[in-house]
């Protein structure tokens, strides 16, 4: 039983990885034509500010549909196969499954993050984008959407482990992708309410809006949101756990 409860673990794994990746294709393909085309229209678009910054802005719709698939696919088994009974006939604490959950989502959708920087690095060359590859912007790209993701995926578990119609986790995360991508237009008080405007926050790159044009601006990212980010993830997390751990069963 062991055995066949690991190999389904290692199929279903498998098949959310194909669809991370399936996922990111798309995105990773939009952006390209994106930037092919803004390149061709003008050749100061041609900049890693630029990219990154046109990544990052995606990433507010993608990520968070990404984030509640993969969440409610880990979280579903425990509520199609009844097996929060079986786990509680051994050793293993559902406080303990609810991490090991939490840190297999984050692992799985990290590897896609890491697939988006390489993506970055590759297309940038491919376009012969002028300057030396910008380290400093790329590491602060994946920790701020690496941050806002454990953010994300807390909120996500929470509610998949709770809830047993994994309909409300998924709608969940079309609304958070409605709202990544509109962030933008909301004023500064309002959008740092949702934490999947972060997205486009805790990105180490801004575009400057003028009479005429705009300008892409690079710099360190923002103290302030990186704690608000960090407290939300723990707060989703502690509060996940807590809830789900006490729930019966």
């Amino acid at each position: 039983m062991k055995a066949l409860s690991l190999e389904y673990y290692k199929i279903r794994r498998k098949k959310i990885w194909i669809m991370i990746t399936l996922f990111l294709a798309a995105e990773m393909i939009w952006a390209a034509m994106s930037m092919s085309i803004s390149i061709s229209r003008s050749a100061s678009n041609a900049s890693w500010e630029a990219l990154i910054f046109s990544i990052a802005s995606m990433n507010g719709l993608f990520l968070p549909i990404i984030s509640a698939i993969v969440v409610s696919r880990i979280c579903d088994m425990e509520h199609k196969g009844n097996t929060w009974k079986m786990l509680m006939a051994t050793n293993t604490g559902r406080n303990h499954v609810y991490t090991a959950k939490y840190i297999c989502a984050n692992s799985l959708i990290l590897y896609g993050i890491i697939a988006q920087a390489v993506f970055i690095v590759g297309f940038g060359l491919f376009k012969n984008i002028s300057g030396s590859i910008p380290l400093s912007l790329l590491v602060q790209f994946v920790v701020g959407t690496l941050l806002t993701t454990l953010a994300i995926t807390a909120l996500q578990q929470w509610l998949s482990l709770t809830v047993r119609n994994q309909a409300f986790a998924l709608c969940l995360g079309m609304l958070g992708g409605f709202i990544g991508t509109t962030s933008g237009l909301f004023p500064a008080a309002i959008r740092h309410l949702f934490i999947w405007s972060y997205y486009l926050d805790l990105n180490p790159v801004t575009y400057i809006y003028s009479a005429s044009s705009g300008t892409y601006v690079s710099g360190m990212l923002p103290v302030g949101l990186l704690l608000a980010a960090l407290c939300m993830t723990i707060i989703f997390y502690l509060a996940g756990n807590f809830h789900a751990s006490r729930q019966e069963i």
